[in-house]
């Protein structure tokens, strides 16, 4: 008998064809790999600017709490002690009188009474936290206890939009009767994600 022996292999179609089919379904798979490592990334920077949000309204809402300089050079007819401007916008460092730096323009600062016990009899001093944004983007909040240099100045949002800080209150901010309400808004941004905007608020507690 006869063995016929064949030869089985791809023809120079067939292989083109098989190369086409490829190239079209990895580009297909590129395209969802990409699109989701760009889904993941604007996730993970959302998350990123929300807790830069929750850590500012945090400090925030604590800092206008305890806003309000007492004067202790006035009694009301009630017998209490009337406030001070105690709100200053748009400030430098040395805004009235009361310095607080070196740190750049505060969008606004707040001034409280600050007891210092480790004296006797216990000395009242000024307390100042200066809400600024810096020339990075980022806004910072610098504290000054009753001292001229700042003993704490913490980074709370970055990527911060140019021109977007606003600071609004319940009535006029530099009054001597303070604002019930302050407000800070401020919108972050990144190509991932677009604008973000925030709004620190809080209330005063002292009356």
């Amino acid at each position: 008998m006869r063995l016929r022996r064949t030869e089985q292999g791809f023809t120079l179609i067939e292989l083109l064809i098989t190369m086409t089919l490829m190239g079209v379904v990895t580009v297909g798979l590129a395209d969802l790999v990409v699109n989701a490592l760009h889904q993941m990334s604007a996730t993970s920077d959302r998350l990123d600017m929300a807790q830069d949000a929750q850590l500012g309204a945090t400090y925030f809402a604590r800092d206008v709490a305890a806003v309000g300089l007492r004067d202790y050079g006035a009694v009301a007819l009630d017998g209490s002690l009337p406030f001070e401007p105690s709100v200053q916008l748009d400030a430098v460092d040395s805004a009235g009188g009361v310095v607080c730096g070196p740190v750049p323009v505060a969008a606004v600062r707040l001034l409280s009474d600050y007891w210092d016990t480790s004296v006797t009899p216990a000395v009242r001093r000024t307390a100042v936290v200066a809400y600024y944004v810096n020339g990075a983007g980022e806004l910072h909040r610098a504290r000054c206890l009753g001292g001229t240099t700042p003993s704490s100045d913490l980074r709370l949002a970055s990527n911060v939009k140019p021109g977007s800080v606003a600071v609004t209150c319940s009535t006029a901010c530099d009054s001597a009767v303070l604002p019930e309400g302050i407000t800070l808004r401020l919108v972050m941004s990144k190509p991932s994600t677009g604008d973000y905007p925030v709004a620190l608020s809080g209330l005063r507690r002292q009356s």
